[in-house]
Protein backbone atom coordinates (compact mmCIF):
# COMPACT_ATOMS: atom_id res chain seq x y z
CA UNK A 1 0.00 0.00 0.00
CA UNK A 2 3.03 2.37 1.19
CA UNK A 3 5.27 0.70 -1.89
CA UNK A 4 6.29 4.74 -2.64
CA UNK A 5 7.41 5.42 0.78
CA UNK A 6 10.02 2.67 0.68
CA UNK A 7 13.83 3.46 -0.52
CA UNK A 8 14.97 1.50 -3.33
CA UNK A 9 18.33 -0.27 -1.60
CA UNK A 10 19.59 -0.73 -5.15
CA UNK A 11 20.41 3.30 -4.96
CA UNK A 12 22.81 3.30 -1.97
CA UNK A 13 24.63 0.70 -3.79
CA UNK A 14 25.13 2.64 -6.91
CA UNK A 15 26.71 6.12 -5.52
CA UNK A 16 28.98 3.75 -3.78
CA UNK A 17 29.72 2.02 -6.73
CA UNK A 18 30.63 5.06 -8.40
CA UNK A 19 32.46 6.19 -5.59
CA UNK A 20 34.95 3.41 -5.36
CA UNK A 21 35.16 3.44 -9.37
CA UNK A 22 36.37 7.07 -8.89
CA UNK A 23 38.66 5.98 -6.32
CA UNK A 24 40.19 2.84 -8.42
CA UNK A 25 40.61 5.34 -11.50
CA UNK A 26 42.11 8.10 -9.12
CA UNK A 27 44.84 5.22 -7.96
CA UNK A 28 45.51 3.94 -10.97
CA UNK A 29 46.30 7.25 -12.16
CA UNK A 30 48.30 7.51 -9.58
CA UNK A 31 50.22 4.65 -9.67
CA UNK A 32 49.10 2.93 -6.85
CA UNK A 33 48.30 -0.25 -8.74
CA UNK A 34 47.49 -2.32 -5.29
CA UNK A 35 45.29 0.02 -4.16
CA UNK A 36 43.57 0.11 -7.23
CA UNK A 37 43.09 -3.96 -7.05
CA UNK A 38 41.80 -4.08 -4.07
CA UNK A 39 39.08 -1.20 -4.47
CA UNK A 40 38.02 -3.20 -7.73
CA UNK A 41 37.64 -5.90 -6.04
CA UNK A 42 35.44 -4.23 -3.67
CA UNK A 43 33.85 -3.23 -6.81
CA UNK A 44 32.75 -6.10 -8.30
CA UNK A 45 31.72 -7.04 -5.08
CA UNK A 46 29.32 -4.22 -4.72
CA UNK A 47 27.91 -4.92 -8.38
CA UNK A 48 27.22 -8.49 -7.98
CA UNK A 49 25.43 -7.24 -5.10
CA UNK A 50 23.28 -4.76 -7.43
CA UNK A 51 22.55 -6.92 -9.81
CA UNK A 52 20.89 -9.33 -7.25
CA UNK A 53 18.62 -6.94 -5.70
CA UNK A 54 17.58 -6.22 -9.07
CA UNK A 55 17.06 -9.45 -10.63
CA UNK A 56 14.76 -10.33 -7.01
CA UNK A 57 13.17 -7.28 -8.07
CA UNK A 58 12.08 -8.12 -11.49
Amino acid sequence: MFAFLKSDPTKKLKKQHLAKLEAAMQSQRNGDIKTYSELMTEVDAIYQEIQRLEAEQA
